[in-house]
C-alpha cells in the first residue's frame, strides 16, 4: 500500500535534504519532484496541483529561507498539508436512541461492498451493538447467499428477500422497509443495508437508491470504493455524493496494490471523509482512517500507535494464559518447531509481515526487494514444518538426510532449503531465551529485524552477535577451523 508514492515522495525529499541553504529555485525544483510522484500514484490533476501550490506558498516564507537546514521544515509542511488534504475525520458514531440505526453501503460492483458489510457488523458487535445485516442487492448473482455466509460466520443475523410476507413484492426497497421493521420487533439496534451496484457509474440505479434512502431514512450513507481504481473511485465518490449526500467513504482492497491517488484525492474532490480502509479479505480485517497516521506512512515514518493497537488485539485474543506458558517456554529454551509456527500465526494475525513492516519507522518495507513476496515465504516455512512428525517438529535434531527429503518433497520445496531452515531454526532458538524478557512490541521488532536478515528465507544465513552462532560444532568442524586459522598464518 502506497509503496509507489512513498518511495517517489522520498526521492523527491532527498534532493531537498543535504543543502547548506534553500532557494526559491530549489525548493521549486524540488516539489516538481513532488508533484511528478503525486501524480504518478494516480492523484487527481488539480488536487496535485493545489497540494503543491499551498506548500511552495508556506515553504517560501522567510522563516523557513533563513533556517540553516529548513529541508526538515518543507517535510513537516509536507505532512501538514497530506494531513489537511485527508481529513479531518470524525470518528464518533451517532445511534439513534428510540429506533434501530440505518447504516446505507452503496457502490459500484467488484469494489467489495458486500464483505465490507460483514466486516462493518463484525466491527459494531465488537462495540457491543447488535447489528442485523440486510441483502438488498438483488441484481448481482448470489449476493444474497454470499451476505448470508458472512453472517453466519460472524454469528450475525442476515434479513433475506425470504423473509418477507407472503404477497409482498421482493424488490430492494420492499426487502429494506421490512428489514427495518423486523430489527426493530426483534430488539436488534443497527440495521446495515448492503445495497446493488453496477458495472459503471452510468449504469447506477440512482433511482432505487433514492428510494432505499427516501423510505429508510438512512442515519448513515457510506460509499464503498475500491482503491485500486483510482480516479474512478474519485468519479463514483461524486456522482453518489450528489444522488445520496454521503457521510463517508470505505476504501477497500488498501492491502493490495493500491497507488493511494484515490485516498488522497476523495476527501479535496468530494469534501467527504474516508472512515474506514480495507486491509484485507478476512472480516476484522477494516480499519478507522486516520489522515496522521496515513501521512507518516506515505512519509516513510510509520504507524506505530496502528502497530501498538494490533498488538494489543492479538494480546487480548491470546489471553494471559498463553502468554505466560509461551513466555516460560522461551525462557527455559524449550522452544520447538510448533511454537515456532504459532509465532508465525500471531504474525499473520496482526496483518502480515509486509503490513507490519509498512508500518515501523524508517522505510523498512524498502528492505524487501521488489517482486518478493514475504508471505510467499512464510507458506513456504509453515510447509516444510507441516510435512514433519510430531516427534520431528519437538525434536528437529532426529531430522537426517532421508528424513529431509521426504519433508521436501512433501513441502514442495529442495531438500537443502529444509537443511538451511533448520539450521536458521537453531540460530532463532538461541535468542528466545533473550526474547523472553521482552514485551510484545520488543518481540516483534526482532521478528522484523531478524526478517531483514533472511529469516523467512530458507536459504539465507542469518547473523548473530561475534561469539554466538547457535549451533553446536562437532569435532570435525572445530578442526577444519583450526586448518583455515593456520593457512591464513602462512
Amino acid at each position: 500500500m502506497f509503496e509507489g508514492i512513498q518511495r517517489g515522495l522520498s526521492e523527491a525529499l532527498k534532493k531537498l535534504r543535504g543543502r547548506g541553504r534553500l532557494t526559491e529555485s530549489n525548493i521549486r525544483d524540488g516539489l516538481r519532484e513532488v508533484r511528478r510522484a503525486l501524480l504518478e500514484a494516480d492523484v487527481n490533476f488539480n488536487v496535485a496541483n493545489d497540494f503543491i501550490n499551498r506548500v511552495t506558498e508556506r515553504s517560501l516564507g522567510q522563516q523557513v529561507l533563513a533556517r540553516i537546514d529548513p529541508s526538515e521544515q518543507i517535510v513537516r509542511i509536507v505532512y501538514d498539508e497530506l494531513v489537511k488534504l485527508m481529513g479531518p475525520v470524525d470518528h464518533s458514531w451517532r445511534f439513534a436512541k428510540d429506533r434501530p440505526t440505518v447504516i446505507m453501503l452503496c457502490g459500484l460492483q467488484g469494489s467489495g461492498k458486500t464483505t465490507t458489510a460483514g466486516k462493518l457488523a463484525l466491527t459494531l458487535k465488537e462495540r457491543g451493538r447488535k447489528p442485523l445485516l440486510v441483502a438488498a442487492d438483488l441484481q448481482r448473482p448470489a449476493a444474497v447467499d454470499q451476505l448470508a455466509v458472512l453472517g453466519q460466520q460472524i454469528n450475525v443475523p442476515v434479513f433475506t428477500p425470504e423473509q418477507l410476507p407472503s404477497g409482498t413484492p421482493r424488490t430492494p426497497v420492499d426487502v429494506c422497509r421490512a428489514a427495518v421493521e423486523y430489527a426493530r420487533r426483534n430488539l436488534l439496534d443497527t440495521v446495515i443495508l448492503d445495497t446493488a451496484g453496477r458495472l459503471h457509474i452510468a449504469d447506477m440505479p440512482m433511482e432505487e437508491l433514492k428510494q432505499i434512502d427516501r423510505q429508510t431514512r438512512p442515519d448513515q450513507v457510506f460509499l464503498v470504493c475500491d482503491a485500486m481504481t483510482g480516479q474512478d473511485a474519485v468519479n463514483s465518490a461524486k456522482a453518489f455524493n450528489e444522488a445520496l449526500e454521503l457521510n463517508g467513504v470505505i476504501l477497500t482492497k488498501l492491502d493490495g496494490d493500491a497507488r493511494g491517488g484515490a485516498a488522497l484525492s476523495i476527501k479535496e474532490v468530494t469534501r467527504v471523509p474516508i472512515r474506514f480502509i480495507g486491509v484485507g479479505e478476512k472480516l476484522d480485517r477494516l480499519e478507522e482512517f486516520h489522515p496522521e497516521r496515513m501521512a507518516q506512512r506515505i512519509l516513510g515514518q510509520g504507524d506505530l500507535m496502528g502497530l501498538i493497537e494490533k498488538v494489543g488485539r492479538v494480546q487480548a485474543e491470546l489471553g494471559q494464559e498463553e502468554l505466560r506458558r509461551q513466555q516460560q517456554k522461551m525462557a527455559e529454551g524449550d522452544f520447538t518447531l510448533d511454537d515456532f509456527r504459532r509465532q508465525f500465526d500471531t504474525l499473520a494475525k496482526m496483518g502480515g509481515v509486509r503490513d507490519l513492516l509498512s508500518r515501523m519507522p524508517g522505510g523498512l518495507a524498502e528492505m524487501i526487494p521488489e517482486g518478493e513476496d514475504p508471505e510467499t515465504a512464510l507458506k513456504r516455512i509453515r510447509g516444510m514444518i507441516d510435512s514433519m512428525t510430531k516427534e520431528e517438529r519437538r525434536n528437529p535434531d532426529i531430522i537426517d538426510i532421508s528424513r529431509r527429503r521426504r519433508i521436501a518433497a512433501g513441502s514442495g520445496t529442495q531438500p537443502q532449503e529444509v537443511k538451511q531452515f533448520l539450521i536458521q531454526f537453531e540460530q532463532v532458538r538461541t535468542l528466545m531465551r533473550q526474547m523472553a524478557r521482552m514485551s510484545m512490541l520488543d518481540r516483534l521488532k526482532m521478528m522484523v529485524g531478524l526478517s531483514k536478515q533472511g529469516l523467512f528465507d530458507p536459504g539465507a544465513r542469518i547473523k548473530l552477535k561475534k561469539g554466538d552462532t547457535g549451533h553446536r560444532k562437532s569435532a570435525k568442524e572445530r578442526a577444519e577451523e583450526r586448518k583455515k586459522k593456520r593457512r591464513k598464518k602462512r
